[in-house]
């Protein structure tokens, strides 16, 4: 899961300071279509200039907007660059810090269109 470029933190929690939300479970990489079409990752090319879904790992003490577990559709670009976080007696999870003035809309759910935003579908 490791990359040269990927932080490594190593420690016995996180918490994120006042109304700070940290997520997990983006999708930077290729993205399987519900009819089965598989889509080249786009990350890093003018395509990939869209909101994405992440799912809530963390809130600081301040935040009201959002819980734990929830999925975030968030404003291209505003999320930190990833993190590795290794807690003792768990497994190593990429992290990355949203901004929390950026969230478009929240779900219960994994959307079905994990990955992928499509405003002319709406």
């Amino acid at each position: 899961m490791s990359s040269g470029l990927i932080s490594r933190i190593k420690g016995k929690s996180l918490t994120p300071l006042k109304n700070g939300v940290i997520v997990s479970d983006m999708n930077f990489g290729e993205r399987k279509l519900a009819s089965g079409i598989i889509l080249a990752s786009d990350d890093g090319k003018s395509a990939g200039v869209r909101p994405r879904w992440g799912k809530v790992w963390a809130i600081g003490p301040d935040q009201e907007d959002v819980v734990n577990g929830e999925w975030i559709l968030m404003e291209h670009g505003r999320w930190g660059r990833a993190f590795d976080l290794e807690l003792e007696g768990q497994d190593t999870i990429r992290l990355w810090r949203a901004d929390p003035e950026a969230i478009l809309a929240v779900s219960d759910e994994e959307p079905k269109d994990y990955g992928d935003f499509n405003p002319e579908a709406v």
